[in-house]
């Protein structure tokens, strides 16, 4: 049997704090056909308020070290004012949305990092998707808007990386559907000059990634959303897609940004 379509879609803190690229980000969204979930961040957000709140931030390749204080942020903003804020917009616009982060209907159980010289703080990898219930409710026609928060089980919340959720559901929902992934953000794909959007690449090898991340090219926050990528590849996603988040009709049908692929020779 023919799997059935799922676009998994995920926007960043840049999209989110461009009024202008939201609002018609989130009307592309709303109008997509089909199956379809949305992983948000909200990092500058975040980020505003720790330094309204005087308490210092810290990332390593694109990644938020997360202490204590930093987490009540994090819980705060993503899982509370942006969440919610997407879901109340999506409704406007016809999409019957249900705003949720890992901890809801244990959807995301993960465990705190262990890493051998570096101290993340409270962040979580994930461990398990609970697969029934994204399933449950996409078959009741909602649409999941997930915070990028997930739990340890034991009463913990962890800060997760919005690229891993997005990478972790659409590999564990892949068992059923045909999962499109797509990393919608400001740019207009893989840029090899940040500067210049007509550098993009339209498509992107593993092996040329690695290059280019080696000739630091490719650096900070666009590591762990190409990380993401290759590993959902890797693990039964069909498609991944990097590009501008107000272009996800074109995202969605091939016909822009950045296609992610795994080279025979890899």
């Amino acid at each position: 049997m023919k799997k059935i379509t799922l676009n998994v879609v995920k926007i960043g803190g840049n999209i989110i704090d461009d009024e202008a690229r939201l609002t018609t980000f989130l009307a592309d969204f709303a109008a997509l056909p089909g199956a379809k979930i949305l992983v948000h961040g909200g990092g500058r957000q975040a980020t505003k308020l720790a330094e309204q709140l005087g308490i210092p931030q810290q990332m390593i390749e694109g990644r938020r070290i997360t202490d204590a204080e930093t987490l009540r942020i994090a819980i705060m903003v993503y899982g509370g004012l942006v969440n919610k804020q997407i879901v109340a917009r999506l409704h406007a616009l016809g999409c019957t949305a249900l705003g949720v982060c890992g901890a809801d209907g244990d959807l995301l159980r993960a465990h705190k990092r262990r890493h051998p010289s570096i101290d993340y703080g409270w962040v979580g990898d994930i461990d398990t998707v609970n697969i029934p219930l994204l399933d449950r409710w996409i078959g009741q026609g909602l649409t999941p808007v997930v915070a990028p928060l997930s739990h340890d089980g034991a009463g913990q919340l962890l800060n997760t990386n919005a690229d891993t959720i997005a990478q972790e559901i659409a590999q564990a929902m892949s068992t059923a559907f045909a999962v499109q992934l797509i990393f919608g953000f400001e740019k207009s794909g893989v840029l090899l000059d940040v500067a210049d959007e007509n550098s993009r690449l339209p498509s992107l090898h593993l092996k040329q990634y690695q290059q280019l991340r080696s000739e630091q090219v490719i650096t900070a926050g666009m590591i762990p959303k190409l990380d993401n990528a290759f590993a959902a590849l890797k693990k039964g996603v069909r498609k991944v897609i990097i590009g501008q988040a107000e272009k996800l009709p074109d995202l969605v049908a091939g016909r822009n940004g950045t296609l992610i692929e795994i080279s025979d020779e890899s």
